[in-house]
């Protein structure tokens, strides 16, 4: 475990980007054999937004990137957070660091972004996505990447975490969310049984129903734990998901790299006016 964090500490942008190239082409030749859902649409044309947006959470992240390591360093050079004050086991504080981050920089902002009207007009983005499928994982706002990096700094404070095991975390967390956004069918009890541990598709797919209360639920990203212990977890049918939001229906315009880039500033004029 402690040679895994070290690969990690040493891992090059060029590598950590082709790990999300890997797993959207992984997942996206999945999704046309075995689909979720049959969705009728142009597979390439849906994904330019998507990916667009993904490249400008790469951006995001890449300018803030000094701070992580900074975060990181000062914890450890320091001993502070709670990894270095429950534990000097490697195997126990990578599970322990890995979980405070999912629950810190992954759960919480996406809890506060529904929760929060300001800050939902910005991810409302994501959830405009009629088509869910493995590209979705990556349709955030940069606004959203911002928030989200803020969050993650918070939670290596909090946790203690190394550098190696921060990014072995954003690792994880962007190919569980490309996995729990795939349009991929799983066998209804593998996926409950994977959904007691990691947030499976059938859980995920539920969030992106464009109703509350089914909207408001489900805000995991590599694990379920959080969701069943404060109480934000549901089920649905996966015949009754729709997928969007019903304030925002216009398909067209939800298509658009241009539009989503302005529907929070749109969205923020509307409301103070």
């Amino acid at each position: 475990m402690e040679k895994l964090v070290l690969i990690f500490e040493n891992i090059s942008s060029v590598n950590r980007a082709l790990i999300i190239v890997s797993g959207i082409t992984f997942f996206w030749v999945i999704e046309g054999i075995t689909p979720f859902k049959f969705l009728d649409y142009k597979k390439w044309r849906h994904s330019i937004p998507n990916f667009l947006l993904t490249l400008t959470t790469i951006i995001v992240n890449f300018f803030f990137a000094f701070l992580l390591v900074f975060a990181a360093d000062w914890t450890n050079e320091n001993n502070f957070g709670i990894i270095h004050l429950v534990s000097s086991s490697t195997i126990i504080s990578v599970i322990l660091g890995l979980l405070l981050l999912d629950l810190i920089g992954a759960y919480l902002p996406h809890l506060v972004q529904h929760k929060v009207k300001l800050l939902w007009y910005i991810h409302i983005v994501h959830h405009t996505d009629h088509k869910v499928d493995t590209t979705t994982a990556n349709r955030h706002h940069p606004f959203e990447s911002v928030v989200r990096f803020v969050f993650t700094f918070v939670g290596i404070f909090i946790s203690g975490a190394p550098i190696g095991l921060v990014l072995m975390y954003q690792s994880i967390s962007v190919i569980a969310s490309q996995f729990n956004h795939a349009n991929i069918q799983i066998s209804n009890k593998v996926d409950k049984l994977l959904s007691y541990i990691i947030v499976s598709p059938n859980m995920h797919k539920v969030h992106h129903h464009f109703e509350l209360p089914y909207t408001d639920s489900n805000y995991g990203n590599i694990f379920s734990i959080w969701d069943r212990l404060f109480g934000t977890f549901m089920e649905l049918d996966k015949d009754k998901i729709t997928y969007g939001v019903d304030t925002d229906l216009d398909e067209i315009q939800n298509s658009k790299f241009t539009s989503l880039l302005e529907r929070p500033f749109k969205k923020w004029y509307n409301h103070f006016n």
